[in-house]
């Protein structure tokens, strides 16, 4: 499985920016292996994006805004949905991958076993 996240390097929006730059932090900072998948560079990711993202996940008006995040193709969420998750302790949950040994999310589900 690979996360993949789609950016827009060239955005001109600092809301769009700051976040895509907390996504990528954090993974880095967790030691997450994933994708940087550039829209504005890349037509085809731009449209991949666009056409993956859940009908009841889309703005209202517009197309999608990066940062999306993917596990392979099953979409995981937008920024809002990573910003709730890490809150919750529940990244891995929500990546669909298994919380390493050790990490809070992974003790959390231990006390919820017990």
């Amino acid at each position: 499985m690979v996360i993949k996240v789609y950016i827009a390097t060239s955005s001109g929006s600092t809301s769009i920016k700051k976040q895509q730059q907390d996504v990528m932090g954090f993974f880095d900072a967790v030691k997450i292996p994933y994708e940087e998948k550039d829209i504005a560079a890349n037509e085809e990711n731009r449209k991949w994006m666009r056409e993956n993202v859940p009908e009841n996940c889309r703005p209202t008006s517009g197309n999608p805004l990066p940062p999306q995040i993917f596990n392979d193709s099953c979409y995981c969420g937008d920024y809002g949905a990573f910003f709730e998750a890490r809150e919750n302790n529940e990244v891995y949950a929500f990546l669909g991958l298994t919380a390493p040994p050790g990490s809070k999310e992974a003790i959390a589900l231990e006390k919820l076993k017990a």
